[in-house]
């Protein structure tokens, strides 16, 4: 393509917010306005079906409810809810409210999963950048350091408690249903480590979930420091602008009203019903002619900022979980997804664009970049630091285009809450139209809930294996003859699992035995009971 047809490229298919500063440009996608003329009655559906949205029309059939996070944004800065919780962060600024031993709270473990988690992460990293934690009381005015449990893995506590003293500790639970069987683990095991340092915990904990949850109950019933209702019509991969991301960030100082009105910013571009005018439209349109409306083609989002680089493990979720759905709204099979990966420039340029350049041409690539550099670092004469990173930026996205790679190149002016509420409104909203597009529930996780059955089995046979142990004192052999030894040869495979992870831990458990294991050769694995 020559120089002037690009320009006139960039010209027709970039959309421009002058209030913001924020533009993105299709042009470095493979499209002509006959891809999207034919798409005329996809584009209508979506307006339509968008429209039922925001109106509370059920958009989630599969559970019966509606999607509320578009409008509910809209009220929720001028809601006594959000002035509940600028009061109750406000009071733990100012020890107003303390501990239970009477100091001051100085440290908020925030505990979720999914994207109780993700967001407020992102906010966290973007807004108040990594090194948070480690600025003084004065630095951070008084706010709280911020810590995540976001897993149910043991090293994460491990880790916490590490960084923490317990008695000047906030523990805040997020969970919609209350029953989140990672976020409860990590309850339980905060909890203990209170008991543990003699600690009222109660004193010490919050809790954002349902009315009337499992979460809801507890924490009502043990009465903790704060409870506070979350929406059922706002699903997790879509709750940063709710109360799920407002604790978290108004712990850390941050703020979410400005974040908010960023998002509402975002949504009312995007609720223009002409395409050629709506970003999230337009985007969507991309995604759907890039990977033939079936996700043929991987997404990767790279933006140009350090303290952006969540973004990509963000819209891993907000995609890939709203997206990748087996059955469409017919219940017919769809096998529909949009893989998402991705990292920051120019660190890419140093770890997987090489493939994206030389290798497989399966991906469309989505450039962020901020124009507004943190710092005045002039490197060679003129040349500040930042103006490499821009040039880094476009010489790649040169470089794809010149291989026929496809290219959106987004741009805000700065990192903060206003361009980061846009960001991830354009985002929500796109996902939503594209899953109209396809015909898809974008609002139901149904693969996530297979997960949760499947692993319960495996727990149900944990517990019938530790039941089993004393019985098994002075038993050595493999896995295959311990399957046996309880009636279970058909889930050899499990059980060794179950063994295998057993013995590592023998000295951490109350077993009633002692298991272990070692390798003998020609056999495997030997476990033994003593």
């Amino acid at each position: 393509m020559d120089k002037a047809c690009w320009i006139d490229r960039n010209h027709k298919y970039t959309m421009v917010d002058p209030n913001s500063g924020f533009s993105v440009s299709f042009a470095g996608m493979q499209f002509d306005d006959k891809n999207l003329v034919a798409m005329q009655d996809k584009f209508g559906r979506a307006v339509t079906e968008m429209k039922r949205l925001e109106e509370g029309a059920i958009k989630n059939p599969d559970e019966k409810r509606q999607v509320t996070h578009f409008t509910d944004r809209i009220s929720y800065a001028t809601s006594e809810l959000f002035q509940d919780v600028e009061k109750f962060v406000e009071d733990i600024r100012s020890g107003a409210i303390k501990g239970s031993t009477g100091k001051k709270f100085e440290y908020a473990v925030i505990n979720g999963i999914g994207g109780s988690a993700l967001g407020p992460q992102l906010m966290q990293f973007a807004i108040n950048g990594p090194y948070w934690n480690e600025l003084s009381e004065a630095k951070r005015n008084g706010y709280l350091k911020i810590y995540f449990l976001d897993n149910t893995d043991s090293a994460g506590v491990a880790d916490v408690l590490q960084a923490v003293e317990l008695d000047k500790t906030l523990v805040a639970s997020i969970s919609k249903s209350g029953g989140t069987q990672e976020t409860k683990n990590n309850m339980i095991a905060m909890e203990n480590a209170f008991k543990k340092a003699g600690l009222d915990f109660a004193r010490h904990s919050a809790a954002i979930t349902m009315k009337d949850s499992q979460l809801d109950k507890f924490s009502r019933g043990n009465n903790w420091l704060k409870v506070m209702e979350m929406a059922e019509s706002i699903g997790g991969r879509t709750s940063e602008t709710s109360i799920v991301g407002h604790l978290p960030a108004a712990l850390a100082g941050i703020d979410f009203k400005s974040f908010l009105a960023g998002a509402c910013h975002m949504d009312s571009w995007t609720r223009n019903q002409d395409y050629n005018n709506n970003p999230a439209y337009m985007m969507a349109a991309m995604w759907y002619i890039a990977g033939n409306g079936k996700g043929d083609r991987n997404m990767v989002i790279v933006p140009y900022a350090d303290r952006l680089v969540l973004l990509s493990r963000y819209f891993q979720q907000l995609v890939m979980e709203s997206i990748g759905k087996e059955l469409d709204l017919d219940g017919k099979p769809a096998y529909q997804g949009l893989n998402v990966f991705g990292n920051k420039g120019g660190t890419d340029a140093h770890a997987f664009i090489q493939q994206l350049n030389d290798g497989r041409n399966d991906f469309f690539v989505t450039f962020i970049e901020v124009l507004e550099d943190a710092m005045a670092l002039p490197i060679e004469g003129k040349i500040a630091m930042g103006d490499y990173l821009h040039g880094f930026q476009t010489g790649l996205a040169q470089a794809l285009l010149s291989k026929g790679r496809q290219v959106i190149n987004m741009t805000i002016s700065k990192v903060n809450t206003f361009n980061l509420g846009m960001i991830i409104a354009l985002y929500e909203r796109a996902v939503a139209v594209y899953a109209e597009f396809v015909n898809i529930n974008a609002f139901h996780q149904p693969g996530v809930q297979a997960y949760k059955l499947a692993s319960k089995g495996v727990i149900d046979l944990l517990n019938e294996i530790e039941a089993k142990l004393p019985e098994m004192k002075g038993f050595s052999g493999t896995a295959a003859e311990f399957s046996a030894k309880i009636g279970r040869s058909q889930d050899e495979i499990e059980v060794e699992g179950i063994i295998s992870k057993l013995a590592m831990n023998s000295d951490k458990r109350d077993l009633g035995v002692c298991l272990s294991r070692g390798w003998v050769n020609g056999k495997g694995w030997v476990f033994s009971v003593k």
